[in-house]
This record gives C-alpha cells, structure tokens and sequence, in this order.
C-alpha cells in the first residue's frame, strides 16, 4: 500500500510540474488615471541649477547686487538656528555688510544641486519648484582667520522663477570662531 501511495505521489508531483503556467502579461502602460495624477515630486528644469550655480558665483566675488537678480522682493531667507531676513532689501543689506565689513573671500566647491517640482507636498513645504544645494564653504574673514564646512541650501521660486524662500543650514561654531578676533 506505501509502494501504491509513493507510485501516486509521484505521478501526481511529474504531472503537477510538467504543466506550463500561463506567462503573466506585463505591459509598460500605466493605468489610465496616473495622467492624470503626478507624482509627489519630480525632477525640475536644470535652469533652476544654474541660477543657483550662477548665484553663488556672484557670491564669491562679492557682487551681491548680481547675486540678488534672482530674488523677489518678498523674499524671505531663513537659517536653521531660527534667524531670518524679509524682503530683498534686508538680504541685499546683510549681504553687502557680511561680504565687505567681515568676510575677505569665500569660495563655493563640490557642489550638488537636485532642481525639484513638488506637486503634492508631504508635510509643511510649499508646492512648486525648489533647488536643493549641498557645497563645501571656504570663508576667510577679516580676522584673519578660516572656516571650511558644507552648507545645504534650499532654494524656492515663485511663479516668475524668483527666489522667494531660502532655508540655509550650517553651523554657526566654526563661523563665529573664524570672525571673531
């Protein structure tokens, strides 16, 4: 009877995996309403990049007044320990000061820019384009002293592609201890 149940199991087994399954149909279509959705977030226009690129070229070489070409008259910069400036003039100002009363030359490098559309923000961001920003900051004050660290920055723009929003994170020890005699 063990012989006749093993001879069963066998011949069921042989049956069960010689038979073809039927191939699973993939298409690369996506289903018809995901036009009319889009995604969270997407990858924006590389010209927001190079405004970015070219503002902190400006930068460097201390033409503020190029720099702030991309910037609304609303706009609005923010550090991440809380501090901020409102109105293009107040960041025009500050600006101006930083680079002739306290800061001799600074120097932007290894940077990484990713432009984004956000369609559907995910917590407090706002819709519409941003232009993250990682680089290396070299920064010789008039002190005579140095400081060297990376700085993210997020950039967003308005309607008109101006920079109306500026959230800069970096940390203030190493600036203060440079710019201090």
């Amino acid at each position: 009877m063990k012989q006749s149940f093993a001879a069963v199991l066998l011949a069921i087994l042989f049956f069960a995996c010689g038979k073809e399954q039927p191939a699973e149909v993939k298409t690369d279509t996506p289903p018809a309403d995901a036009a009319a959705t889009p995604p969270p977030a997407e990858f924006a226009d590389a010209k927001y990049a190079a405004i970015g690129k070219s503002g902190l070229a400006s930068l460097s070489s201390g033409d503020i007044d190029g720099w702030m070409t991309s910037f609304a008259d609303n706009a609005v910069y923010v550090w991440n320990n809380g501090d901020s400036l409102v109105g293009k003039p107040a960041i025009t100002d500050y600006w101006k000061k930083r680079r002739t009363e306290s800061i001799e030359t600074i120097s932007f490098t290894n940077e990484i820019w990713v432009p984004l559309k956000v369609n559907q923000p995910q917590s407090v961001e706002q819709p519409g384009v941003w232009l993250l920003g990682w680089y290396q900051t070299t920064a010789k004050y008039k002190t005579g002293k140095s400081m060297t660290q990376w700085i993210h920055t997020d950039y967003h723009f308005d309607a008109s592609d101006k920079v109306d929003r500026v959230i800069q994170y970096l940390d203030r020890v190493p600036i203060n201890a440079a710019a201090t005699k």
